[in-house]
């Protein structure tokens, strides 16, 4: 079995970007407990008020998996380890763990320290053995444990010593500048195993794109406890990241860890991790990214299409995650029946419009439109496609006008729309003319169409397509919406932003109604 320690609520934190809240560290911290990772690291009580707070807070929860870890140092130099009130504060937090970090490397010791070997020594030694006194779970974390090794081999392995003679449950190999390759790493902990008893982990940084790779190679020569971060969280360019770890171990090589039943939520608790950090997802994490099932080539496509495995190193079902086809000019014939299916279309590579199809979507895409992210607008092409039905509502004449008095600025637009035999005509303001075409848009339909009242606009992205054009580019806009339920992604693109926003806008209200079955409006009276 391999422990995973988890220290997103620490090391974590140290990310440029990622903050939480004491709020925020509880819901986290028992989010990864329901998960199942063995231990969960959740700061430092010693450095500041929230992680404080936070550990007088979680001794009122109960964690069914997981065991809380509070982090600190060991004491400091020519000080008794009963005096030192950052190692008191640790015996305070009540965790049933407790981790500390000491020196390695005599860079540190002599220059940043500046105290002997010999102290440095005795500085583990105590405070370990102080802190198993006192009934803890310890785990020793040597900072810049293979940066001391390769400078000075005898010594590194006298601090790990010293930790392990004093009870230290666990000693953890850190790469703290994350410079280390995966030979190295793999030399140095076997370097450890064969001259220490207790547990080896490792904890590794992303700094040269090898966080999980260093991990891996730790795990293969007998390390097991890797220490991580979801969504590789860290400082500089992050940790290791764990949400890649713990599915390698399962899936690719066969060692557990947390429970299998775990998996099928982990690309929900990375989003949740997002989300709660106030982070935008990051579309291309392997495993739990919203591109790592995507397939965009036609060729690629058509071989999923006959073959999953083809293309795919797993069922991205097993860790929560979807299989996506996106549709752009690189697309072929199975690209669009496979979204045509996935977006509800029963669709086959014998319909008839297929060849027409394909080539309507290639010409959009050559003039600037991208449908990876606007699936609404993709769906209505390959509607209009398929059936000749009326759209639900057309705009016959719009218009936005921007009034400026003094240092403040307003907008209106007046919108004239038509639905079936009958004509509206709305004026609204907004924040700025999107906003006001949007509200006169949605004021003129809603009386038709009362379902519309649920759709709200929750992002909006401009891009200028040939940015050589100045400001006679082109510009695409894509829209999020969602009604609740569900959320869809649309396209428009023109010369005017204005124009673009409301074939985006115009596309997003459509969709709303096909997406739901509605055909006709309700009768007004």
């Amino acid at each position: 079995m391999i422990e995973i320690y988890d220290t997103t609520l620490r090391d974590g934190t140290q990310g440029e970007g990622v903050t939480f809240s004491v709020t925020d560290k509880l819901r986290v911290a028992e989010k990864l407990d329901a998960f199942g990772v063995h231990f969960i690291e959740g700061g430092w009580p010693g450095s500041n008020p929230r992680d404080i707070e936070f550990f007088e807070l979680a001794k009122t929860r109960t964690f069914r998996k997981a065991r809380l870890a509070a982090f600190g140092s060991t004491r400091r130099k020519d000080t008794a380890v009963e005096a030192d009130d950052q190692v008191r504060l640790l015996i305070d937090a009540s965790t049933p763990v407790v981790t500390i970090f000491g020196k390695t490397w005599l860079l540190h010791v002599l220059e940043v320290l500046q105290t002997t070997p010999e102290e440095n020594l005795a500085m583990i030694g105590d405070t370990v053995r102080f802190l198993k006194s006192h009934g803890k779970h310890v785990v020793y974390d040597a900072e810049h444990a293979f940066d001391g090794t390769k400078d000075n081999r005898e010594y590194a392995l006298a601090t790990w010593k010293a930790a392990e003679a004093a009870g230290a449950d666990c000693i953890t190999l850190c790469d703290t500048n994350g410079g280390s390759l995966p030979e190295e790493i793999a030399e140095i902990v076997s370097f450890a195993k064969r001259n220490l008893k207790a547990q080896i982990g490792i904890h590794t940084h992303d700094d040269i794109g090898l966080g999980v790779a260093n991990a891996l190679a730790a795990l293969a020569v007998g390390a097991t406890h890797v220490q991580g971060t979801i969504n590789g969280y860290g400082e500089r360019t992050g940790n290791c990241n764990i949400t890649s770890v713990m599915p390698i171990l399962q899936f690719k090589l066969k060692q557990p860890n947390v429970a299998p039943e775990s998996f099928p939520q982990l690309k929900e608790l990375s989003q949740f991790l997002d989300e709660t950090a106030n982070i935008r997802p990051n579309p291309r994490l392997p495993w739990v990214g919203s591109a790592a099932f995507s397939h965009k080539g036609g060729a690629h496509v058509n071989a999923v299409q006959k073959v999953l495995r083809s293309y795919e190193h797993i069922d991205p079902a097993l860790i929560g995650n979807a299989r996506h086809v996106l549709v752009s000019d690189l697309a072929g014939r199975s690209n669009i029946v496979m979204k045509a299916r996935e977006l509800g279309f029963d669709i086959t590579n014998s319909t008839p419009q297929l060849r027409q199809m394909l080539t309507h979507i290639k010409e959009l895409e050559h003039q600037g439109y991208e449908f990876e992210s606007a699936d609404g607008s993709l769906a209505l092409v390959i509607r209009r496609s398929l059936m000749s039905t009326p759209p639900p509502f057309v705009v016959d004449a719009y218009n936005v006008s921007v009034r400026r008095d003094g240092g403040t600025s307003s907008c209106e637009a007046v919108v004239k729309v038509r639905v079936g035999d009958e004509s509206e005509h709305r004026v609204a303001d907004g924040d700025g003319p999107v906003n006001a075409l949007d509200a006169a848009l949605r004021a003129a339909l809603v009386r038709y169409y009362h379902q519309l009242q649920d759709v709200q606009l929750t992002d909006y992205k401009v891009r200028i397509i040939d940015s050589r054009s100045g400001t006679a580019a082109r510009t695409r806009v894509i829209i999020q919406s969602s009604d609740g339920n569900a959320e869809w992604g649309t396209v428009g693109v023109h010369d005017n932003i204005v124009e673009a926003s409301l074939q985006a806008l115009v596309d997003s209200l459509e969709y709303a109604l096909v997406r739901t079955g509605v055909q006709t409006p309700a009768a007004v009276s």
